[in-house]
């Protein structure tokens, strides 16, 4: 396991994401405006805006919530007015981390990665020189063991594009769109999911086996989802199991 779903399943053990569920809520309701803002409030013919309802979903997010920030993105009640903006990196460890953010100030949220970045041992990169080894996916983490061939034969009926072993787990991977509909597929099935999301994949990984290189690099993976612009945080970095607990 690597990378953000190694830093989603590390929050998750700590009850983070729990505790976290208010700034959470507010970051998917942007999602929702931008989304309705940009494709319409029409579910059947918006597939990223079906998307995000169904992330929302996933997070336990009100039907009203969800409705009152479509209706803000479609023009239907006041909303704000936010655009997209990745920021690229580097965390300590030459560890490649892209920043996805959407804001309504790209001066106020341009300033706030950056000084992230230089406060915690990182730097900012320019626009492309992270990014290209980046593609988003949808990853869906199996807890339990299992037979690999049932498993693969699971995954691979509800739309999987590829299953591996993942410590005493599965790791399943999709289409970004179709993230939600095979982890139902999955639980129908009988699998018991830990976590899914629609994120970004790194075709390389580095590999981190210094404690304290490794928290460094989830103190600034911390700080930058801290940020309230700041909606999501991707990385190519591999922790061993045994130093995610030891940090974490």
């Amino acid at each position: 396991m690597s990378g953000h779903s190694k830093w989603a399943t590390i929050k998750h053990k700590k009850g983070a994401a729990d505790k976290a569920r208010g700034k959470l809520f507010a970051k998917i309701a942007r999602q929702l405006e931008v989304a309705a803002r940009q494709g319409g409030a029409d579910l059947g013919s918006n597939a990223s805006l079906r998307t995000v309802v169904q992330k929302a979903k996933a997070a336990q997010m009100t039907n009203d919530a969800i409705d009152r920030a479509v209706k803000r993105g479609a023009g239907l009640s006041e909303g704000g007015n936010f655009e997209s903006i990745m920021y690229e990196g580097y965390a300590p460890g030459g560890v490649a981390m892209l920043v996805e953010t959407l804001t309504d100030n790209r001066n106020r949220t341009g300033g706030e990665v950056r000084n992230i970045f230089s406060k915690l041992g990182g730097s900012m990169a320019e626009p492309g020189a992270v990014g290209w080894q980046f593609s988003r996916k949808g990853v869906i983490l199996l807890e339990g063991g299992g037979d690999e061939d049932s498993v693969m034969m699971s995954a691979l009926d509800a739309g999987a594009e590829d299953v591996v072993a993942d410590g005493s787990g599965w790791r399943v991977t999709c289409e970004a769109a179709d993230v939600y509909d095979v982890k139902a597929s999955l639980e129908a099935g009988g699998l018991k999911v830990a976590s899914a999301e629609s994120t970004m994949v790194s075709s390389t990984t580095i590999e981190v086996s210094d404690p304290e290189t490794a928290k460094k690099i989830l103190r600034i993976m911390e700080a930058l989802e801290d940020n309230d612009d700041v909606q999501d945080v991707f990385a190519n970095f591999d922790i061993s199991d045994e130093i995610m607990e030891a940090v974490g």
